[in-house]
């Protein structure tokens, strides 16, 4: 039935996509509370995001893991930011002690690459550089006295100790990966376990899903199949006409607040993210309940897209895509902490129940616009 995860947003400043806590926001009290509610409300754990001016994200995965029993931490993390010889350590060090919770997120894209010494900001070297990394942390999770000499790495007889829980099964932890250029596919379809998309229309992520897949035969891969995973924002109410008033009045203020601006530096670098931003042509709805308004008024990333609607609504079509082979989900709203009960308590029954045979969308359906148009919102 797929793993459910959400997200802790680990910013020092609070308001991030609209959440409303103010006091104690950046505190390993109030990260802990939001990662224990995660466990409370039915999720596997949580992404944490990533990026220079934030908290360290393996600090904070290590003291939540810590302080939880079943939260795996998905510890998003930047090649040039850690040597991997290093990452293999720390990263199998903390997958032993809270017995094979950890899971990993490698971001190729630049964020304040030079305040913390990466020095390369040619895309395709990038990941090239990313794809050793994967290899090379592989190797040292599961082999003894590895030598890598790779154009970007260097190891000799190097040995991780301890392994990661259950290596003497070859287990290790999971590795997610996103990106949607050619050179971001080529090192998902050869390294990565899981291709983590962002809110496409199902018509794009099916094509995707191909094309990783051929790929993947292309490459050699010789790994296990690679896996797939969808990073979306789920905006979910009692009822339809409830959930498209607040996806308007959400979207109406940030058309008063306008784009901030890493948001906007976004918007000229990822081809993930533009990718997400032309959906707007296509038209406000797309599918059943895609909605792409956001992304208009500086929604970013996650935030571009939302699937609205009632707790069945939304998950009708979380399971279509699953039918394409989406098994893995990291979803969210603000605020953070309440919604983590709401769409846990809501959506994630619906989701655990047997799949649907009217999961299907109408022949033709396209778009649904909502009775007060987000577009007049005042800008």
């Amino acid at each position: 039935m797929g793993e459910y995860l959400w997200y802790i947003p680990n910013t020092v400043e609070p308001g991030h996509r609209g959440d409303d806590t103010l006091d104690g926001w950046d505190t390993l009290d109030h990260s802990t509370e939001l990662a224990r509610a995660v466990e409370q409300h039915g999720w596997a754990g949580a992404l944490l995001g990533t990026g220079w001016g934030r908290p360290d994200t393996f600090t904070v995965a290590a003291s939540l893991a810590a302080r939880t029993t079943t939260f795996k931490p998905l510890i998003a993390i930047r090649p040039g930011y850690w040597h991997p010889a290093n990452f293999a350590s720390a990263s199998a060090t903390l997958d032993r002690l809270s017995q094979g919770r950890v899971l990993v997120n490698i971001v190729s894209g630049l964020d304040d690459a030079a305040s913390y010494g990466d020095g390369e900001f040619d895309q395709s070297r990038r990941y090239e550089r990313t794809l050793e990394f994967l290899q090379l942390v592989r190797r040292l999770w599961n082999e003894e006295q590895v030598t890598f000499h790779g154009e970007h790495y260097r190891v000799d007889e190097s040995s991780v100790r301890p392994r990661p829980w259950g290596a003497e099964q070859g287990l290790h932890p999971r590795l997610y990966f996103g990106g949607a250029s050619a050179a971001a596919e080529r090192v998902a379809a050869q390294e990565a376990d899981v291709q983590l998309f962002w809110g496409e229309p199902l018509d794009g992520i099916a094509g995707r899903i191909d094309r990783l897949r051929a790929l993947s035969e292309t490459v050699g891969r010789t790994h296990r199949p690679l896996e797939f995973g969808l990073r979306i924002t789920t905006l979910v109410r009692d009822t339809t006409e409830e959930a498209w008033r607040a996806a308007e009045e959400k979207v109406a203020r940030m058309a008063q607040q306008g784009p901030r601006a890493q948001e906007a530096f976004r918007r000229h670098t990822a081809v993930g993210q533009q990718r997400l931003l032309d959906l707007a042509a296509r038209g406000d709805v797309l599918d059943s309940c895609l909605y792409t308004a956001p992304g208009r008024y500086g929604g970013g990333g996650a935030g571009t897209t939302w699937l609205v609607g009632s707790a069945q609504e939304v998950a009708d079509a979380l399971r279509r895509y699953r039918a394409l082979g989406v098994t893995h989900f990291v979803l969210s709203d603000t605020p953070y902490k309440q919604e983590i009960a709401r769409v846990g308590d809501g959506l994630l029954p619906l989701l655990k129940e047997p799949d649907r045979t009217d999961a299907t969308p109408p022949a033709g359906r396209t778009q649904r616009l909502p009775a007060a148009h987000p577009t007049e919102a005042p800008a």
